[in-house]
């Protein structure tokens, strides 16, 4: 049904690494046979003519999202006319996710469950509320009788607050969330959080708003968006190390699997935050490699194409060594002398070898700091 010549604009922006600026394009998208082309906005000047590109679809292309055309990493900032505003802007709804700190040992598979829901993780992070912050959020209970349990459950320890983006994200995530008094009846809610898990006495684990207004409310109070920062991240600092998951493997999904290996093998995860991080912070943490390792430019190239997730690793048995359960850095070799290691598991190859994890033990507090420094809001 589509006509010939339907297309899509949208304004996109391209990090040039060696202007040390940002340039804007418009990128038109032409649904009939996957061609774009594209245009510099400020020399008004074709700068793509239109090509066939197989490896971009529709569903990627939306305000917000990261889309990478012959290997250029863009950012989509605006829709680019009216039209392409009112055809997609309304199909994509943001919902907050809130695993609570009694859900948090299933965060593994909460990930897998949002991510087979096609729902998409854009932001993440491990938070510690304050008693201010947590009245906030619990404002319309406070006449409840159990208003001081909840306020007192959700400060008991670290919570994972997320910003999740789909078509009707909303109502898709509430669904899996699942009824929040027991007598509702269960059978339309299969699959929800507190069937699957409702033997861990998990009923109230994970929460989600119950409209885009209150959405909009609610993730402002986690994700500021005047730039402030939100509540406090919940990193420790001590005995850690640190471990990122690297863009390709969060892109295929892997988030929620690596997450489960590495609380499965005993490892505590103490913090997590979602990032993109710009070529300049990428190129400062990965400085050691420079000169050392062939593949550096390729390593900073992959690190800075799309979100990574950056965690705090705590292990508490000596003999226990994240750095091993990681395995060597080429996922080939992993497979062949440590098998059951998560690049060997999850890795493709070295560029790709699924996470990033601190090689020097006196480099781990470093790493977990510059992580944090270096996330761009």
């Amino acid at each position: 049904s589509q006509s010939q010549d339907e297309r899509y604009a949208f304004i996109a922006e391209w990090y040039d690494p060696n202007a040390s600026l940002f340039r804007r394009y418009e990128l038109l998208y032409y649904p009939k046979d996957s061609s774009i082309e594209m245009y510099d906005v400020k020399n008004r000047r074709t700068f793509l003519r239109r090509t066939k590109y197989e490896s971009l679809h529709l569903e990627d292309l939306y305000v917000g999202s990261k889309v990478t055309v012959f290997s250029r990493h863009l950012t989509i900032v605006d829709y680019g006319n009216l039209y392409t505003s009112r055809k997609l802007g309304s199909r994509k709804e943001r919902t907050l996710a809130l695993i609570k700190p009694d859900g948090m040992r299933k965060i593994g598979e909460l990930f897998d469950i949002i991510i087979n829901a096609g729902l998409t993780i854009t932001k993440a992070k491990m938070m510690l509320l304050s008693r201010k912050e947590a009245a906030d959020f619990y404002a319309d209970h406070r006449t409840k009788p159990y208003y001081h349990e909840l306020l007192q459950l959700i400060m008991s320890g670290p919570i994972l607050a997320m910003e999740l983006l789909g078509d009707d994200a909303v109502s898709k995530w509430r669904a899996i969330v699942g009824p929040a008094n027991p007598t509702t009846t269960e059978s339309d809610t299969l699959d929800s959080i507190s069937e699957s898990f409702g033997h861990f006495g998990l009923r109230d684990a994970a929460h989600g708003p119950d409209s885009v207004a209150s959405a909009a409310k609610e993730l402002e109070l986690f994700f500021p968006s005047s730039g402030g920062r939100g509540p406090v991240n919940s990193a420790k600092f001590t005995n850690c190390t640190c471990c990122i998951i690297k863009p390709h493997a969060v892109n295929e999904g892997l988030a929620g699997k690596i997450i489960k290996a590495i609380l499965k093998e005993g490892f505590e995860i103490s913090a997590l935050q979602m990032f993109n991080m710009e070529r300049t912070n990428v190129e400062e943490f990965y400085e050691i490699y420079k000169g050392v390792v062939p593949e550096y430019l390729e390593m900073v190239s992959e690190l800075c194409s799309g979100p990574c997730i950056a965690m705090e690793i705590r292990q508490f048995d000596p003999s226990k060594v994240f750095r091993d359960f990681c395995g060597p850095s080429d996922p080939a070799l992993a497979r062949h002398l440590r098998p059951g290691t998560l690049r060997a598991v999850f890795g493709k190859d070295k560029i790709q070898n699924a996470v990033h994890c601190t090689d020097l033990p006196e480099d781990g507090l470093l790493e977990v700091r510059l992580a944090r420094q270096t996330c761009s809001h």
